[in-house]
């Protein structure tokens, strides 16, 4: 074999190889980025510490759009979450394309461990437009929104057309919920932007149970009249 042969041979193979590392990063890549949001819908905390003890990025959006907390906070998948929040460059305020947060969506399923977990890695408490306080109302989750409100929830946010928590909560949530929120502070003679108040949201709901409670409340705060 010339010393010309020989040198050909060894450009081709180094070519070669450089070609092989070069597809097959993206394979490995793409393979990784499968098993992480796979392992995080399974609940797959060992298989979510192995990738991201090899560098995977806690931060990766999958296809549409969404943090791997978002995904967490939604199956539940709560061991997923834990893993995930351990990392120290995790973003727990990360929104999806609704502008949902984490902890949005642990405020809506009333998962209040979660829901501490995440306030405690930096996740907003409050926000322009819906806010977690919202989403817990919605449903009547007592104990995150007692945690909201701890950590300084603003109890009459407006969503995007001002609607507040206490009217999300006549609507779809609980007597309960309602007392607690006028209770706290709520102000229950606000109005939205179609100009109704959180008794016109009971009524609509055919909710008289929760209208009366607003109605009462309301009554007991008005000025005892002079005999």
């Amino acid at each position: 074999m010339t010393e010309k042969t020989f040198k050909t041979m060894a450009d081709f193979l180094k070519r070669g190889l450089v070609l092989l590392l070069f597809f097959s990063f993206p394979l490995a890549y793409a393979g990784s980025y499968e098993d992480f949001f796979t392992a995080i819908k399974r609940d797959d905390a060992r298989t979510l510490t192995q990738l991201l003890s090899q560098g995977f990025d806690v931060n990766t959006l999958n296809p549409a759009g969404e943090h791997g907390l978002l995904l967490a906070a939604r199956e539940p998948s709560l061991q997923a979450a834990a893993v995930l929040l351990a990392q120290p460059k995790v973003n727990a305020d990360a929104r999806n394309r609704q502008d949902e947060s984490a902890l949005m969506l642990a405020s809506l399923q009333g998962l209040d461990a979660l829901c501490q977990q995440l306030i405690a890695q930096g996740a907003s408490v409050n926000k322009p437009g819906w806010t977690p306080l919202h989403y817990a109302a919605t449903h009547g989750h007592l104990t995150v929104i007692t945690l909201l409100l701890d950590n300084y929830a603003y109890i009459d946010a407006a969503s995007p057309n001002g609607t507040t928590p206490l009217m999300m909560a006549a609507h779809y949530g609980t007597p309960s919920a309602v007392k607690q929120l006028l209770e706290a502070g709520a102000d229950p003679l606000l109005k939205n932007a179609q100009d109704l108040s959180a008794i016109d949201f009971a009524h609509r709901a055919n909710r008289l149970d929760v209208a009366e409670i607003i109605a009462a409340f309301v009554r007991s705060r008005q000025p005892k009249g002079v005999w």
